[in-house]
This record gives structure tokens, sequence and C-alpha cells, in this order.
């Protein structure tokens, strides 16, 4: 039993509520082809998913000697919906574990406003969360620094020892721990399909899980005795 009773779960969204990242990887890896920067799923991977766009471009400028500019961005964007229009879809399970969660719960991502909304709203989470959306946009300093986590604390009225986070990404993990919230790792992504279990968690650490249905069998007192659950093992 854990001290601290958890009174607001934070959800991640890309490879936590959406299976995203792979789609998110693949025009990235397009885009930066087109302007002469060469990368594959494995780099996108390592450097650049789970981070903000300030971030990624960083990253770029940095290793690559090439400033994103605004046009790039607006591409970039502009595919990657057209591309979730098609393709989006929410992560299996998660629907019917939000729907039975007794505690408050809402969304702490990386992504721009427009993209989570979109996002949320193709899945069919959109409702589930109404408003309660955070978004590096409104940070100095997005993940792994833990200001997004905070700030979502605050604006919920939850003090960060009683928050649990579900994170895919390892800068969102940090990102957790920083602000001295409880982190769970969720790799049942598309994105995180044959990576070594010792490889997501190098120290043993971290608490990791791969479905939706083990998330009630890790903290069964945050479930709605009211409300059954039916979500897939597969």
């Amino acid at each position: 039993m854990r001290e601290r009773s958890i009174d607001l779960v934070i959800f991640d969204c890309d490879g936590v509520l959406i299976d995203s990242e792979v789609i998110s990887a693949r025009i990235l890896i397009e885009q930066l082809g087109r302007v002469g920067v060469h990368v594959d799923f494995p780099y996108v991977q390592k450097h650049f998913l789970g981070r903000s766009w300030t971030k990624v471009a960083a990253e770029v400028r940095i290793n690559y000697g090439l400033d994103l500019d605004s046009d790039f961005e607006e591409r970039y964007r502009a595919d990657l919906l057209a591309a979730f229009e098609m393709e989006l879809s929410a992560v299996s399970g998660v629907k019917e574990v939000i729907d039975a969660l007794n505690t408050r719960f809402c969304v702490a991502t990386s992504s721009s406003p427009k993209r989570a909304r979109r996002s949320l709203y193709l899945s069919g989470l959109e409702s589930r969360f109404g408003d309660r959306l955070f978004t590096a946009s409104q940070v100095a300093n997005g993940k792994p620094a833990p200001d997004l986590f905070l700030l979502a604390a605050e604006a919920m009225g939850v003090a960060p020892d009683r928050c649990l986070v579900v994170e895919d990404s390892m800068p969102g993990v940090l990102a957790a721990q920083a602000a001295g919230m409880e982190v769970w790792r969720f790799v049942g992504g598309s994105h995180l399909e044959g990576v070594p279990r010792n490889e997501l968690d190098r120290d043993g650490a971290l608490t990791i899980f791969d479905k939706w249905a083990q998330f009630f069998e890790m903290a069964p007192e945050l479930k709605n005795p009211n409300r059954a659950v039916t979500a897939t093992h597969g």
C-alpha cells in the first residue's frame, strides 16, 4: 500500500492515450529528409519522442546546424494532422479505465494545444477530459523539466505527492520524478514494440505495464466499485 492516497491521475497523451508516436515519427522523418536531415526511427525515438517542438528544433540545430523555421513546423503539423485523420485511434482499453476511475484526472502533453485537442477528438476521448488539458505551450520548460506536471497539479488543486503520472517516454518519466510525483511507464504503444524490457527500465526501479487491463490490478483503490471494466488483454 502507498503511504498517501492518489487524488489525481495525470495522463500523457501520445503513446499513452492515443497510439500516435509511430505516425508522428514517420511524418517527422519524411519532413526532415526533405531539408537534408536524414534520420531513422531509432534516432527519433531516442531524441525526439516525448519532447516539445522547441526541444526537437533545438536538437536539430545542435546536431545538424539547421534552424527549423515556422514554415517547416506548419508543414509538419499539417501533414501530421492529416495522417491522424486517417490513422489515429485510442490505445486499447484506456477508455474503460478512464470511465472507471474514482479519482480526478487530466492530460499533460508536450503536443501543441491544437494537436492535442484534435487527437483527443479523433480518438473519442475529448468528452472525457473536457478542459482538463495542459500543454507544453503553457510552461517555460518542457519535459524532462517538471514544469508541466507541476502546472497541472496546481491547476487541479492537488499536491504533487498525491499525483500519479502515466507516461511512455523517459523525458516524461524524468519530469514526473522531478515533480515529486509517482510515475508509471506505459509501454504498450506500437512505437515500443520489440524494445527489451531492460532497455525500458535500465535501473529496474520503474513500475512498467503494457496493457490497460493491468491498471486496476496495480491500483485497485483507484477503481470505482460501481463501474465495470471490460478491457481486453490483447
